[in-house]
Formats: C-alpha cells, sequence, structure tokens
C-alpha cells in the first residue's frame, strides 16, 4: 500500500535536514514512539496505537537506508511486531525536503505493509488515519527544530567525528535515555469512527466472547 503525505515546517531545509536524520530526536515527535536502544545503525523501540478502547504495542526497528545531502532525500525503513499477537507492520519512507522562502516542504512516500487488526480498515482509512499521524508528526517536528534551530546540526557533527577503527568492531546494543514522547493515535478516530460505534463495536465483541465462552462451557458439560 503506497501512502503521499505533505507537510510544511517553517524553517530553512538546513536547519531541518539535520533532525530528519537524527532518529533519537526524530522518533518523539511520532505519536505513541519511543525509542529503547541502538544497535551499530538499527534503532530499536516500540510505538503504541489505540483501537478506541483498545491499546496496540508494537516492537520494532528503524533505520536510514540511504540519504542524499544534496537534493535533500533520505530513506528510512521500519518494522515491528504486535507483542501481544501475530500483527506486523513494515514500511520505507522517502523524505523530501523542498525549501521556498525560509519554509520547508516535507514530501513523504510510504510503502507500507501491515497486517493484524490494523489491516482491517483498509487502505481509504489507513490513508486517513496516515494524514491525521502526519499532522500530529509535522506539528510535533516543528516545535523540535524551532526550538533548538540553532543547535541543530550538532548531533550530527558528532557522529562524523567518532575514530574509523572502531567501525569493525561489533556493534552492542547501546541503551537510549526514554524521551516524552507524543501520545498514541486513536486509528479509529483517525479512521472517522465515532465513539458511539467504537463502543458498539466494543460491546459487539464482548458478546462475541461470552457466548464463545458460553457454548464451550454447554460443549464440556456435555462431555
Amino acid at each position: 500500500m503506497k501512502l503521499e503525505n505533505t507537510f510544511q515546517i517553517p524553517v530553512p531545509a538546513e536547519d531541518a535536514w539535520p533532525v530528519l536524520l537524527d532518529l533519537e530526536r526524530l522518533a518523539p515527535c511520532v505519536p505513541g514512539a519511543t525509542l529503547t536502544s541502538r544497535e551499530g545503525d538499527d534503532f530499536h523501540g516500540k510505538i503504541k496505537v489505540k483501537l478506541g478502547p483498545v491499546g496496540l504495542t508494537y516492537n520494532g526497528v528503524i533505520k536510514i537506508l540511504s540519504q542524499d545531502v544534496d537534493a535533500k532525500v533520505a530513506v528510512l525503513e521500519g518494522g515491528g511486531r504486535e507483542t501481544r499477537g501475530n500483527g506486523t507492520a513494515k514500511a520505507v519512507i522517502t523524505c523530501r525536503l523542498v525549501e521556498s522562502g525560509g519554509i520547508t516542504d516535507v514530501f513523504v512516500d510510504t510503502d507500507l505493509a501491515i497486517t493484524g487488526k490494523p489491516a482491517q480498515f483498509g487502505r481509504g482509512a489507513l490513508a486517513d488515519v496516515a494524514g491525521s499521524l502526519i499532522g500530529t508528526f509535522a506539528d510535533n517536528l516543528a516545535a523540535e527544530i524551532t526550538s533548538s534551530a540553532p543547535g541543530a546540526a550538532e548531533p550530527e557533527t558528532a557522529a562524523t567525528t567518532e575514530p574509523a577503527a572502531t567501525a569493525p568492531e561489533p556493534a552492542a546494543a547501546t541503551p537510549i535515555a526514554p524521551r516524552p514522547g507524543a501520545e498514541p493515535i486513536d486509528l479509529m478516530a483517525a479512521a472517522g469512527i465515532s465513539t458511539n460505534r467504537q463502543l458498539a463495536l466494543a460491546l459487539g465483541a464482548a458478546v462475541l466472547v461470552i457466548l464463545f465462552l458460553l457454548t464451550r462451557n454447554r460443549r464440556s458439560g456435555a462431555e
């Protein structure tokens, strides 16, 4: 499933670019996301989403596949699995920055593959969810960049000054101190499902579970 989104941030592309490549600053801008450790180029973390009254948590990995400084294009890859289910999500995200008059347009192309409960919404609803998530992310990213624009390039500089001799050594997982992040997004609300319908769906699910248990108990008694 391919999704396309665009948002603006009120800073030049040169200020936005280093933050886009700094996953430790970028992740807390994503609703429900938290980084937990780093192993080489792989950043491990988790993301929480809501399906009305039901919460889902995915454990996964995100990394930067490629970056073009001149064109201001970065490609990220992320994947995760539900901690209490069989659902999976994998995405290849291409971000392109285009500056005009000190304002940067960010074009985001996402190639998404998802299984499990969120897949029930279909492409149209997932596109609405992505739009809502991107909108929240854009606001958080703009706040993150504008709050420390003068020092935005510092994390990238620090990364490039590491001794080359340490590269061949096996990468050990390094814990990352959790940073306050954005609240998880409610997929049902973002997809336009009303609170009443969410409650109806939850009630319907509860009724099905009760009927299943009663049926199983009757069969057990009959045996």
